[in-house]
């Protein structure tokens, strides 16, 4: 279900953000205004962006192999830690060193094109529109998510989610929302009060906040890189399907580990019968894989080591 919901939200923001590029472009090319071209660059970035998660999608669904035994479900977090670099230099940098530019044009008295052509009125019917093609976007990416958020907070369900795509475009749309309001108080302001350094504050805006979601993004998509278990809750469950089996006594040691988002490893060592024969311990060994495998549909592999419980079990 995630990856389909996931898999949906990239779609419609990979479309929105292409036609957004499209009419971005064409507006500054009449205008000049620097917001727009920073803009530009910005939705050009999101649907290169959405292309890499799509991608990396299809790659994780290759079958496994002998040299890479536990399967591709990684190609997925791969994909979405390249995609807060390319945010991050594509689309920030290039933000802030149009932002530059532009501040040295205003200083130097050049003619601004925004304020002297006749096109004045495109950029704001531009981002007007563009703010309300984003919003399906997120609206699209905020159902889809709905189910796997559960109870908790955006900020948390971000921080905890092992499937990148939905997280990467919330916040790449809430980015892209608050980019074209950027843009926006940029060009109005411009208009307004006759003066191109408006224009230029829109613009540097507008790269802060694209470097400010690539680096949380980075840190995120880093962290399932590196490996992160399952969540407390998934444990949690794993480790009562496990202490409810018939021969077990209890879970001496759990280890799980998230191969991709939908794919989860578990190794255990599980105390079973001092007395028990090889027959019986098989018998609890399955009964016990039988009934994690139920309790959690995730876990893809599972390893379970017998031991004879040296411990005193605790009244």
């Amino acid at each position: 279900m995630s990856t389909e919901g996931g898999t949906r939200a990239v779609i419609a923001a990979m479309a929105a953000n292409g036609f957004i590029a499209l009419t971005k472009f064409a507006a500054w090319a009449l205008t000049g205004a620097s917001s727009m071209l920073a803009e530009g660059v910005h939705s050009i970035a999101d649907t290169g962006n959405q292309v890499l998660l799509l991608f990396g999608g299809r790659q994780a669904r290759r079958e496994a192999t002998e040299e890479h035994p536990f399967g591709y479900g990684r190609e997925r977090y791969i994909s979405a830690f390249l995609v807060s670099i390319i945010l991050f230099s594509l689309g920030g940098l290039f933000a802030l060193y149009e932002a530059f530019h532009k501040y040295e044009e205003v200083a130097s008295g050049e003619p601004n094109e925004l304020l002297e052509g006749s096109w004045w009125w495109v950029p704001l019917v531009v981002l007007v529109a563009a703010m309300i093609a984003e919003g399906f976007s997120f609206r699209t990416a905020t159902r889809e998510a709905a189910p796997a958020k559960g109870s908790k907070s955006w900020l948390r369900f971000i921080r905890t989610a092992k499937s990148p795509e939905l997280p990467v475009i919330l916040l790449e749309d809430s980015a892209a929302l608050l980019g074209l309001a950027f843009a926006l108080m940029g060009v109005g302001m411009t208009l307004l009060t006759h003066n191109g350094l408006w224009d230029v504050v829109g613009t540097g805006l507008i790269g802060v906040l694209l470097i400010l979601v690539a680096v949380t993004l980075a840190i995120e998509t880093k962290s399932l890189l590196v490996g992160e278990a399952a969540t407390p809750e998934a444990v949690a469950r794993i480790r009562a399907a496990l202490e409810s089996t018939d021969g077990v006594k209890r879970v001496i040691h759990l280890k799980t580990l998230h191969l991709g988002p939908d794919e989860v490893l578990v190794a255990a060592k599980i105390a079973v019968e001092p007395t028990a024969l090889a027959a019986r311990v098989a018998e609890v060994i399955n009964t016990a894989e039988a009934a994690v495998r139920a309790a959690d549909p995730q876990v893809t592999l599972l390893y379970l080591e017998p031991d004879i419980d040296a411990a005193p079990l605790a009244n």
